[in-house]
């Protein structure tokens, strides 16, 4: 669905782009996190023909449409008849109703008269914005604009689904009503593309993700083989408590003894099993074993603390 190569995107002497790849493969939702400023949104505008890169080779749909500086006008606007973009930051007609707004849209993407006003509705009506849609959008709250914005990217019944922080503004309900959305999309079939500083709602919706910082991608993979080779570089971290004093000879863990029989143990796997053989052939035994597994979050923040 998308292919970026070696993108590089200047602003002046600041490299926005550093020789960028990645790849977004039909009906993946794949989730693209970075810290604010990272060129999330560079990337973006970059692969929509939004903003023009030095150079560097985007393809959309396995077509060309970027190489090196130069748009391949008519493979991009072919492009974009298939896509939905939900800008993060848009200027919408505030004298316009979400009525209107969808109407004008649809027509712009060639829709027939019923048919776009039956999807208006339909998209309304999952929007929880039916109620409101003879309403001006200059009277709308923040959460309301977004769903608004998420409707117009929706209106063309895209395969390819490209928002940009989607989620800012919303409350804990309708960020739970846009989660559910992304999954209702990628259950249909259509693949998903959107861009994250907020962890969480990354790691519950994707099944891929690309962390890019300072303009690179750190790693792209899926969430559980993110964690899994995190862990094998810090290791897990294994609390452990016993009735009475134990020794650990012959491992190569890193021990630190809190108390007399309290213990923090670092290791490259999960080595439960040898603590529980280790305590039980000393006569000890074990009143508490827990093993931390670093969230998302703490992957993403080790990873933004090494680039820096």
């Amino acid at each position: 669905m998308i292919e970026i190569k070696n993108l590089v995107k200047m602003y002046g002497q600041f490299k926005a782009l550093d020789d960028l790849t990645l790849t977004v493969k039909e009906g993946q939702v794949y989730g693209f996190l970075g810290p604010n400023g990272a060129g999330k949104s560079t990337t973006i505008l970059s692969t929509l023909g939004l903003i023009r890169p030095q150079k560097g080779v985007v393809s959309l749909f396995g077509e060309e449409v970027l190489r090196d500086g130069k748009f391949n006008e008519g493979q991009l606007v072919k492009a974009k008849a298939r896509i939905g973009y939900m800008p993060e930051h848009a200027t919408l007609w505030d004298f316009l109703t979400p009525l209107q707004t969808l109407d004008i849209l649809g027509e712009s993407f060639g829709i027939p008269k019923n048919e776009r006003l039956k999807r208006a509705r339909e998209l309304l009506e999952m929007l929880n914005l039916w109620e409101v849609r003879d309403r001006k959008i200059g009277k709308f709250s923040k959460g309301m604009r977004q769903r608004v914005l998420l409707a117009q990217a929706l209106i063309n019944d895209p395969e390819l689904l490209i928002l940009d922080e989607p989620m800012t503004g919303l409350d804990p309900k309708g960020i739970a009503e846009f989660k559910d959305i992304i999954r209702e999309q990628s259950k249909a079939g259509k693949t998903v593309f959107f861009s994250s500083h907020i962890l969480a709602h990354v790691e519950e919706v994707c099944d891929t993700v690309g962390v890019i910082v300072r303009g690179k991608l750190r790693v792209e993979d899926s969430i559980d083989n993110i964690k899994r080779e995190f862990l094998k570089r810090a290791g897990y971290l294994i609390l452990l408590e016993t009735d009475r004093p134990v020794e650990f000879k012959d491992v190569d863990w890193e021990i630190e003894r809190v108390s007399p029989t309290k213990y923090k143990i670092k290791a490259p796997e999960d080595v439960r099993a040898q603590i529980n053989e280790i305590v039980w052939s000393q006569g000890a035994k074990i009143l508490q074993l827990m093993v931390r597994v670093p969230s998302l979050e703490e992957i993403f923040l080790k990873m933004v603390e090494e680039e820096g």
